[in-house]
């Protein structure tokens, strides 16, 4: 997925709209961000994403459980792929999202293609 010489970044998008925003300034922000993302999708800053369905399965070594969860504290709204130089400039990319203005923020990760090890640090590591 990534163009030549540029990594891959996975933005996610997590939060909720302002409450006391108005739905024609939502809507605004929304039109704006599909204006904005067609854009860098056309320019190759940006690899395909989606929204994510409200439908939710937690799946764990204690079964499955239906979702959604409302001791989620963060909800993840929507994936997008950033393809830059490094996580600054895919930061700075993803903090011209018209969408912030309305409560919605980012995070990013760089993806690792290596193979998860038992033997080295990763996200899944107890702390």
């Amino acid at each position: 997925m990534a163009a030549k010489n540029k990594q891959t970044f996975l933005l996610l998008s997590r939060g909720q709209w302002h409450k006391d925003q108005s739905t024609e300034d939502i809507q605004g922000a929304i039109d704006a961000f599909y204006l904005w993302y067609e854009d860098n999708l056309a320019k190759g800053h940006f690899g395909p994403g989606s929204r994510l369905d409200t439908q939710i399965r937690k799946v764990s070594s204690q079964g499955i459980t239906d979702g959604p969860f409302t001791e989620t504290k963060e909800i993840i709204g929507g994936y997008w792929f950033i393809l830059a130089d490094n996580i600054d400039e895919a930061a700075k990319l993803a903090a011209q999202n018209p969408c912030m203005a309305c409560g919605l923020e980012y995070e990013i990760r760089p993806l690792d293609a290596t193979p998860a090890s038992a033997l080295v640090r990763s996200n899944e590591t107890p702390e």
